[in-house]
């Protein structure tokens, strides 16, 4: 049973969360969470339901896992800078301290900025909505890394020298993690930063990581010149909160987007999924801007010193499962 000081705890956080967007003129907004079609992200497992109609045929539909792919539709159509508190969806996930297949996303979009200028908007979030039982390595500044500087610091070697398949293959079997040429790219990479770094990144404060590879499919703007895309995540007490992009407006880029992840959902999902090739049009009309997205079950456990998001979610699946 959660206790009510929790129940109370994340009802006055999540009034904070609007009066602090409000403040800052961002129109609240609501989208679909039931929808026909999805952006294609081989990373996540989606949950299918169907339209059962007597007046016309039956139709699939998805449950969101995360409201962008609405949000931007409003945003090519001049929304202005807008947030949502939303349910969102992940299947195939574990039920653990920090995984609820049905869980709460904060997602904002500010126009006209970067994912760099989209820091401070979070880190003064965060100072914001602090408590007086909140630790002290929740408030304080936020630690600035990139990839390249936690794999050299905590794997032992450069990312950028290694970013080749065979590199990466080379470097798992080096440190003893299993892995062959079955596996792709992104799998190789994200075996290596979750055996070797992620789990040795500094919790005394917030951590920012940035610089993720390119070669990792997003719809994140590349930075020029460079291997990396202009995306950082943060790390709370070693614990994902939150996730931003300078996001990518280029809709011959998101069409590449959409063959390559689409090719790859297609391959791999538990859960096929149907995707809109007309979507890239939207980003004719895309303004350019920066968006996060924040499990707010993840931030209020920090918030409120708990470790375990089953204690801040009211009717964690488990619960409800048992």
């Amino acid at each position: 049973m959660i206790p009510r000081t929790s129940i109370k705890a994340r009802s006055e956080i999540l009034r904070g969360i609007r009066r602090f967007f409000s403040n800052r003129d961002f129109l609240e907004v609501e989208t679909p969470l039931l929808t026909p079609h999805l952006i294609p992200e081989s990373s996540i497992e989606n949950f299918q339901t169907e339209l059962v109609s007597p007046y016309e045929k039956s139709r699939k539909l998805y449950l969101t896992p995360s409201p962008e792919i609405w949000m931007k539709v409003l945003l090519s159509r001049g929304s202005g800078d807008i947030y949502q508190i939303s349910k969102s969806f992940r299947n195939s996930e574990q039920i653990s301290p920090v995984h609820n297949p049905e869980f709460t996303m904060l997602e904002w979009y500010k126009t006209g900025i970067t994912a760099a200028e989209n820091m401070e908007i979070t880190y003064q979030l965060i100072q914001f909505l602090c408590r007086k039982e909140t630790p002290p390595e929740v408030k304080a500044p936020f630690r600035i890394m990139s990839m390249e500087e936690a794999f050299q610091d905590f794997a032992g070697f450069s990312l950028e020298e290694n970013l080749a398949y065979e590199n990466l293959l080379e470097q798992n079997r080096r440190f003893g993690i299993p892995a062959d040429e079955t596996d792709d790219w992104e799998v190789l990479f994200h075996k290596l930063f979750l055996t070797l770094v992620e789990p040795e990144l500094p919790g005394d404060r917030p951590l920012v990581l940035n610089n993720y590879p390119s070669a990792l499919e997003t719809l994140a703007a590349p930075v020029p010149g460079t291997p990396w895309s202009d995306r950082w995540e943060l790390y709370i007490r070693g614990v994902e909160i939150a996730n931003c992009y300078t996001e990518e407006t280029d809709p011959d880029r998101i069409r590449r987007f959409y063959t390559i992840e689409g090719k790859e959902k297609e391959r791999k999902a538990l859960v096929p999924v149907h995707t809109d090739s007309s979507y890239a049009e939207i980003f004719q009309t895309f303004p350019a801007c920066s968006g996060t997205a924040v499990g707010i079950d993840r931030l209020i456990a920090q918030l409120i010193d708990k470790k375990d998001i089953q204690g801040v979610i009211l009717f964690p699946l488990n619960d409800i499962l048992a």
